[in-house]
This record gives C-alpha cells, structure tokens and sequence, in this order.
C-alpha cells in the first residue's frame, strides 16, 4: 500500500532551521529512517561490531584478497540499497541490512587505504571527516535540514546513505588509531568511546546540545565504540583481546541482530507513530 502526507507542520519561521523541513513540499514517501529508540542504538553498536569482525573475517577466510572482498561486499550493498530505495516506507530488515552492509565496506574502504595503499590513518581520518563535512553542507544547503525524521525523499535518502558510509569510514580510521597508535588497547577505547557518547547525551539531555547535531555525533561516535568491542572479544589474547575468534563473534552478534530485527518488523515499535497507526489501519 501506499500512503502520503503533507509536511506542514512548523511555523514559516521554522523553515530552513537546523533539523526542520526546508519547504512545505509534498511528501511522496513515509519517512524511510527508523525512529531513535534503544533499540535503535542496540542493533547500531552491534552492526558496527559486525562490521569489524566481518571484514576480518571475509578477508581471512574468502581468499580474495581484501580487494576482492571489497568489491563483493560493495556489489552486495549497491543490490540491498536498490532495493532499500525503491520501498516507500521504512522496513526493519532491509533497512539494517543495508546498515550491516555499509558497515563492513565502510570498514574496508578504510583497511585498503591504511594496507593497501598505506596511507596514515592520520590523513584517512581527515579525508574521511572532511567527506562527511562536506556532505552536511549540501544536504543541509539542498534540503534545510540534516534530521533523520525528513528522510522522506529521494534525494534526502541518497545524502543520508552517503552520510552514513562516511560517519562508518571516519569511525573506522579513528577508532584504529586511538586503539592502536594511541596504544590504548581494545577495552579501554571501547570505554573511552562509551563516556565520550555519555557526555553526548548529558550535553543534549542537560545542557540543550541540538538534537540534530547531537545525533549526529552520537552515530560517528557507535563506530569506533563496536569496532572496539569487536575487536577486543575477537582478537587473541596475546593482542589484548578474549579469543573468541572472528567467527563466534560474528555470528553471536549476527544472531542478536537478528532476533532484535525480527521483533521490530513484527511490533513495528520502531516506527512514526502515525505512521503505525496507519500501517496497523491499513
């Protein structure tokens, strides 16, 4: 079934504010980003972690070479957001699929730069935070708004995709370097991640940070933090790590991601709610 709105809600004023529609233009789509629940950074942080121990794991058992894993992951991932952009509402397993997927290639974009190419991850981190800088600045110059709740056409879906590709690569390029030229270690970066997106929440929560941009540096935030936990239960012990091995991990986190997955598409507890009570209505 199909379904339109009209985005008129928000004073003239609002118009062009951070976070806010830009236009009154007509909304051909549901908004096509789940709602920010817990549930929401759960499966978030537990991607990213996939996306760690994945990489590592194709690259390690495939034998293509971590170019050839590259190009296989990003030919699965353009197949899963064809898909993605041609519904028209959100859907739970498509729309974390897409999510997982983005976060191994996001990861090996990355690992071919710092292996392949050997570029410092000093400079993959600035290119990759200037990249995302730079797509903030004309999304929000086209669209008037960089909120995840106005992801409701198709140019703001193409921003928001290429947005989060970026925040994957960025979070994977930084991550690395705390943990590993910082000499850290796994866990201790993963906590230093976790208290870096507590005070996230404390300055919007408290302090009024902007919802938008307090979003926003929460999700680049979840990268470095799952990569860290994936990193830290996958890697042997001499590393620093618990041994578990890329495979246990990866299909113990799959499985929760999946589990989580299966509720939300059955509760649809992730989703607008006039947006459910109309798919429920339907």
């Amino acid at each position: 079934m199909s379904y339109e709105t009209t985005e008129t809600d928000g004073t003239p004023e609002d118009y062009g504010r951070l976070g806010a529609p830009a236009t009154p233009e007509r909304r051909v789509r549901w908004n096509k980003v789940p709602e920010v629940t817990a549930y929401f950074w759960i499966i978030k942080v537990l991607c990213t972690t996939v996306g760690e121990t994945a990489a590592d794991l194709l690259n390690e058992k495939l034998g293509l070479g971590l170019t050839g894993v590259s190009l296989l992951m990003s030919g699965l991932l353009a197949v899963v957001l064809v898909v993605q952009f041609r519904t028209r509402s959100y859907r739970a397993g498509v729309y974390w699929l897409a999510v997982a997927l983005i976060s191994v290639v996001g990861t090996l974009i990355s690992d071919n730069l710092t292996d392949n190419l050997g570029v410092p991850l000093e400079t993959s981190t600035a290119v990759f935070a200037v990249a995302l800088a730079v797509t903030f600045f004309v999304w929000y110059r086209r669209e008037g708004t960089l909120s995840i709740h106005s992801v409701d056409t198709l140019a703001r879906e193409a921003y928001y995709w290429l947005a989060v590709l970026f925040t994957f690569a960025l979070g994977t390029a930084a991550g690395d370097l705390v943990a590993e030229r910082m000499a850290l270690g796994y866990w201790v970066s993963a906590v230093l991640f976790a208290l870096a997106i507590a005070a996230v929440a404390v300055a919007h929560f408290a302090l009024g940070l902007n919802a938008v941009l307090s979003f926003w540096i929460a999700y680049i935030l979840t990268r470095p933090l799952g990569a860290s936990i994936g990193d830290y239960l996958s890697q042997p012990t001499g590393d620093g790590g618990l041994g578990f091995g890329t495979v246990v991990t990866s299909v113990l986190f799959l499985a929760v991601i999946l589990g989580l997955v299966v509720h939300l598409s059955i509760t649809r507890r992730d989703v607008a709610g006039a947006d459910r009570s109309t798919l429920r209505a339907g």
